[in-house]
Formats: C-alpha cells, sequence, structure tokens
C-alpha cells in the first residue's frame, strides 16, 4: 500500500503539512508562466494559460526533480533517483484547477457544493515514457468543508496510465462504468484521507469527460455527499523511479454552476455545436480554417475541441489554438484571448500541416465531449 500523492505516510503528515503550507504561502506570489519556464524548487508553481497552476511537487525525495511549465501544460525534465515501488510515488507534478493548500488557481469556482454543479468539462492529453515506473493520474478532491488548504476527506483518482509495478492504494472493489468507459475500482485509506481509485485497463494517452460521473459515483458508494464541496481537480504524475520525460500535452477545466441532471442516466454535457471546415490544399500540404458555432442556450469557457486527422495526416503548426499531439485523435484547446464561446457566438483558429496519398479533412469533431454538426 502506498500513500496518497503528495501526501506522506502517518508517521510525517503533520511536519509535512506544516511545511508545505509555509513554502505555498512563499511561493504564492509567483508569476504567471511563459513557454519553457524552468522550476527545480521543492514546491515551485508557476501560472499556465492564465487559469491554471503548474505544481512541480517533489514532496517525497530529497533528490533533484525539475518541471517545465509551457503555454498549454508542463513536462517533467529532470527526476532524479527512485523509491521502493510497494511504497508512495517520490512527487506529484501535476497542474491544478481550484485550491490545493493555501494555493488557488487565477479565476476557479471552486470550493464549489457538489449539488451545485451542473457539470465540469474536462480535458487531458499525456505524453508517455518507456523507461520510468509511474502513473498518469487525474485527481479530484472532496471535503465537506470548502476547504481551501489542508487535507481534504475523500480523493478520486483516475489511473489514465501505469507503467512498472505499482498499485493504487487499499484493494480491488470491482468494475464501473463512468463516463461511458469500462475501470478497475479500488478503495482504500492513506491514514489521513478515503481514496477510490479508477483504473483504465490499458494506456488512455487522452480524452474528454466530465468530472462529475467519478464524483457522482463516489457519492453513490457512500465515500462522500451531495452537500460536499469539490474543491479541486489536477491532472500529472506520480513517479517511483525516474520519469523524466513525462508530459501534460494540454489540459483544461471548467466548472458549470447550476442544477446538476437528475434520474437514473445522468446524462453528460448538453452543448450543442456546429463545426466549419475552410481547407486550402497543394500537393503535400494544407491549411485549414475551423469555425466552432456554439447553438446552445450557456457560453462555453474554456473550450476544448477533439477531432481526428486521417492517416497520414500531420499538423506541423496551429493558431488562435493550441492542438496536441500532432496526429491521429488531437485535442484544440483555446489561447486566453479566446477562450470563451457565448451562446449563439464562435471562435475560430487555423491549422496547417502535410498528408500523404489523398488529402482528406479532419472529422469527429466533439466539444467538450459532445459530438458537433
Amino acid at each position: 500500500m502506498r500513500a496518497s500523492p503528495h501526501r506522506p505516510r502517518a508517521a510525517f503528515g503533520a511536519l509535512l503539512l506544516a511545511f508545505a503550507t509555509v513554502v505555498a504561502l512563499l511561493v504564492g506570489t509567483a508569476p504567471a508562466a511563459s513557454a519553457d519556464t524552468l522550476m527545480c524548487e521543492q514546491y515551485g508553481t508557476a501560472t499556465v494559460q492564465g487559469r491554471y497552476v503548474v505544481q512541480n511537487n517533489r514532496w517525497g525525495t530529497g533528490a533533484t526533480q525539475c518541471v517545465t511549465a509551457t503555454d498549454t501544460g508542463f513536462r517533467l525534465t529532470r527526476a532524479d533517483g527512485s523509491v521502493p515501488t510497494d511504497g508512495p510515488p517520490k512527487a506529484y507534478p501535476s497542474l491544478f484547477n481550484g485550491c490545493h493548500y493555501t494555493r488557488c488557481s487565477p479565476g476557479t469556482a471552486l470550493p464549489a457544493r457538489i449539488d451545485g454543479i451542473a457539470a465540469a468539462p474536462s480535458a487531458i492529453s499525456y505524453g508517455f515514457v518507456g523507461d520510468a515506473v509511474y502513473n498518469a493520474s487525474y485527481d479530484i478532491w472532496l471535503d465537506p468543508a470548502p476547504r481551501t488548504d489542508g487535507v481534504n476527506r475523500t480523493e478520486i483518482m483516475i489511473w489514465f496510465h501505469k507503467a512498472g509495478p505499482v498499485q493504487p492504494i487499499g484493494s480491488p472493489v470491482g468494475t464501473a462504468n463512468v463516463g461511458g468507459r469500462s475501470w478497475q475500482v479500488w478503495t482504500g485509506g492513506n491514514g489521513s484521507n478515503d481514496v477510490i481509485s479508477f483504473v483504465a485497463p490499458s494506456a488512455l494517452a487522452e480524452w474528454n469527460f466530465d468530472v462529475m460521473d467519478f464524483v457522482r459515483e463516489t457519492v453513490s458508494r457512500g465515500m462522500a455527499r451531495n452537500d460536499w464541496y469539490l474543491t479541486s481537480v489536477q491532472a500529472g504524475f506520480e513517479p517511483w523511479q525516474n520519469g523524466a520525460g513525462l508530459t501534460v500535452h494540454s489540459f483544461s477545466s471548467a466548472v458549470t454552476l447550476g442544477t446538476p441532471p437528475t434520474g437514473p442516466e445522468v446524462p453528460g454535457p448538453t452543448t450543442a455545436c456546429r463545426v466549419t471546415v475552410t481547407p486550402n490544399v497543394w500537393t503535400g500540404g494544407f491549411t485549414a480554417d475551423v469555425t466552432v458555432a456554439n447553438t446552445g442556450s450557456t457560453a462555453v469557457e474554456p473550450w476544448t475541441l477533439a477531432f481526428t486527422l486521417p492517416a497520414g495526416h500531420r499538423v506541423t503548426q496551429a493558431w488562435n489554438a493550441t492542438v496536441s499531439p500532432s496526429t491521429g485523435t488531437v485535442t484544440a484547446t483555446p489561447l486566453t484571448h479566446n477562450a470563451r464561446i457565448p451562446a449563439g457566438g464562435s471562435q475560430s483558429f487555423g491549422l496547417q500541416g502535410t498528408y500523404s496519398g489523398t488529402f482528406a479533412p479532419p472529422s469527429g469533431f466533439t466539444l467538450g465531449g459532445v459530438p458537433c454538426s
């Protein structure tokens, strides 16, 4: 059994909590990050996309760890040392929306009561490596109080991928279908909080989903209540051995306040959208103007648009959005100036790329996980 990410074993819990709180206060005024902002301080932080906080969060080792904050996420630049795989990981380099210890991300709607959240759409794109022991973990934190510091009561972990002989806290208790996917479910505790983990049966490099699907599943299992609070969502990695090169290519998280759906079948986000692609094609290359129209009744902020590039097609650059990865199923995330699509409005971005064989436009567009026409 291991301890929770960025939480020590019980013997050191009080000491680390006090230390982390002091450090968080010291770094709380860190400037917003521009491209390639290197952080090697143990609890160093920086702001990306004007709304999320990247944290180095090296809590379980004295070995050097460095994180490079990028425009849309971060990469683990240096990850020295190792710890036993039957214990806690050495760190949780990550980025978050919400409040973690004494640091809250800019403009966050969190903490917010669970029964006052209509949806919490999120998108994540990971980059994995093959010479390390780690997991790719998305964390969701819940507490009976609107806590902005300290340890929360319940931690939800989504294991997108694991490499090496590591496992979640506790023991397996069955499977569950959440967000249209099947997961192995583990439950347990680390002495500081309860933990429920949803483990993907195979590596999941990217996904658009609603955080509230996992929150509602946790409530249904008696590990939280609807009058509790969602305090933060976090995405990153737990390395046990090495880990340099692990990357969060892109991340987005939003919280829509309002009355949540009811009934035995809880639908996902109800965003309605229409996508128009205008390509310009020449031998071996293309550009494309993409317009995303919000035909729903509520604004979308920030938006994330996922789509599929045909085989042999590759994006080489983009403008007015960040697009990653460059092939296959990709995700476009906005810049600060165009992060909001009002009801009845639209936003546009552009692509340039290469192709082999016959050109075909991208397809399968989804806005926040909801198919577009």
